[in-house]
């Protein structure tokens, strides 16, 4: 009697943890590589570009309507065609680093995705000054020249 009690337990325990299982998600999912890219000090006209890997890790394809950056200055480019189950695409963003100063921007990407259909990432960092700016008086200091006049 106790093995046939035991066994029957033993059998409710494994269905039950069979129903506990994580539900598959179906349709697109969107999964990035990273929510943002820190492009650190950037020389003044530097190379201002970087990328977000994004992944379809749904179950059928996904499409990228639109990447849009939050200002003029930060250019974003999404794939346009159909990123396929378990295919990956890059999204390129451009930031203009004739802008001295800090940057903090967003990307937002919008997609048919089923877990996020708008998706931000952010790019992070500081542009050096620009080394051919006048100083902040206006016009650019002389050195004095000739010898001091003591008298």
């Amino acid at each position: 009697m106790k093995k046939v009690l035991l066994s029957l337990s033993f059998i409710l325990g494994v269905v039950a943890f069979a129903s506990a299982q994580v539900p598959v998600v179906s349709g697109p999912v969107i999964t990035v590589d990273k929510e943002v890219h820190d492009y650190g000090t950037v020389p003044f006209g530097g190379n201002g570009t970087c990328e977000f890997k994004v992944t379809n890790t749904g179950t059928e394809p996904l499409i990228l309507s639109k990447c849009k950056g939050s200002c003029g200055c930060t250019v974003p480019t999404c794939e346009p065609n159909p990123i396929l189950p378990g295919a990956s695409s890059n999204i390129t963003v451009k930031y203009d680093t004739k802008r001295p100063g800090p940057i903090n921007k967003s990307v937002t990407i919008s997609s048919n995705a089923t877990n996020e259909p708008t998706k931000t990432v952010r790019i992070k960092g500081t542009v050096e000054a620009d080394p051919n700016a006048p100083a902040a008086g206006g016009a650019p200091v002389k050195a004095p020249t000739g010898a001091p006049n003591n008298n």
